[in-house]
């Protein structure tokens, strides 16, 4: 696992956009955190930088559920009742798309894919936020240890 620190909204931009290139076809990136963590920050910085266009309009998928780009389906899972909905949704229609989900815990059969937990939590006092990152499945963690350097401060195996 690694444990990151962005003490602001731009190092949280700049560590999705280092994520950006270590993502690979089909990782599932579960993000995880209270409302107003910086969940849906961070999958837009992920997903500008994977478009190569820091202005194209990302919206929070909250009431779409799914909000697709080319390479990237970006969901919220919060309004979900019932994991089988993910299945209805079309969540995993593209297999090569990188799947970026909040809320995953309304679908715990995410856990199981190859990719990325990644959890945030604002940090005491409110300045910045904590980012931990656990691999799920067989993601090897070294490259994405390696992507996000700057701001790592520690790593536990």
């Amino acid at each position: 696992m690694l444990a990151l620190f962005a003490p602001d909204d731009a190092a949280t931009a700049a560590i999705g956009a280092a994520l950006a290139d270590v993502l690979a076809p089909g990782d599932v990136i579960a993000l995880d955190g209270d409302l107003g963590t910086g969940k849906t920050a961070l999958a837009r910085a992920i997903i500008r930088a994977r478009l190569g266009d820091p202005d194209h309009e990302v919206p929070s998928p909250t009431f779409a559920i799914i909000q697709p780009y080319p390479g990237i389906t970006h969901a919220d899972l919060y309004r979900l009742a019932d994991e089988s909905e993910i299945f209805e949704l079309g969540l995993f229609d593209d297999e090569d798309a990188i799947l970026l989900v909040e809320w995953p815990q309304r679908a715990p059969i995410l856990f199981d894919r190859d990719g990325l937990k990644i959890t945030l939590e604002m940090a005491e006092g409110g300045a910045g936020r904590s980012i931990g990152i656990k691999p799920m499945g067989h993601r090897d963690i070294a490259p994405i240890a390696a992507a996000l350097a700057p701001w790592v401060q520690e790593r536990f195996n």
